[in-house]
């Protein structure tokens, strides 16, 4: 049996905090492009990175409309076609969606899109709470590499040509003390 054990490294920084200020601008002028006056629109942030990413793209929207529009957070653990494969006991976050889904445009809000598996257990979520009038995705970073016929309507940053045994990892400040978007290999 092999013992080894996967270690991590950063092959590349490839934003600060200041590019991550510039994406996220990015994708909030993208859906002000969309919904000016965004009307009934609402963010739902996938736990983990999803959350920082949300909340600060609300403040940013706010900003430049002085519309305060509904957020919310989504737990998708027990949604994942491999939570079996990974634990028999998943660590669940906290879903917290404190208004009514039903005729929303709902804009998913997360980190990092990669096969479209996490997009496609947070769309199962949803539905099971309600109807939203629309579903739409807002990512930070596109690696590709989808499974799922599932892409982003906002995009902050596409990173093409990476390998499998790299990886694209998102650290905001409110949970890694830093922001950063890494590109990292394992070994």
């Amino acid at each position: 049996m092999n013992n080894q054990i996967l270690t991590q490294k950063v092959k590349k920084v490839i934003a600060g905090s200041k590019k991550i200020k510039r994406l996220i601008e990015k994708v909030a002028e993208q859906i002000l492009k969309k919904h000016p006056i965004l009307e009934k629109v609402a963010l739902i942030g996938i736990q983990t990175g999803g959350a920082p990413f949300a909340q600060r793209l609300k403040e940013i929207l706010f900003q430049k409309t002085g519309v305060e529009i509904p957020i919310g957070y989504l737990d998708i653990t027990l949604y994942r076609d491999d939570w079996t494969r990974i634990t028999n006991y998943p660590k669940v976050k906290r879903t917290e969606i404190p208004f009514s889904i039903e005729n929303l445009n709902i804009i998913l809000v997360d980190d990092v899109i990669y096969t479209g598996r996490t997009v496609r257990a947070a769309m199962d979520a949803l539905i099971d709470m309600g109807r939203p009038k629309k579903i739409e995705l807002a990512v930070l970073v596109d690696r590709g590499g989808r499974e799922f016929p599932i892409e982003p309507n906002y995009v902050g940053l596409k990173v093409k040509n990476i390998n499998f045994n790299e990886y694209i990892s998102v650290y905001f400040e409110e949970l890694h003390q830093k922001d950063q978007i890494c590109l990292e290999i394992y070994q």
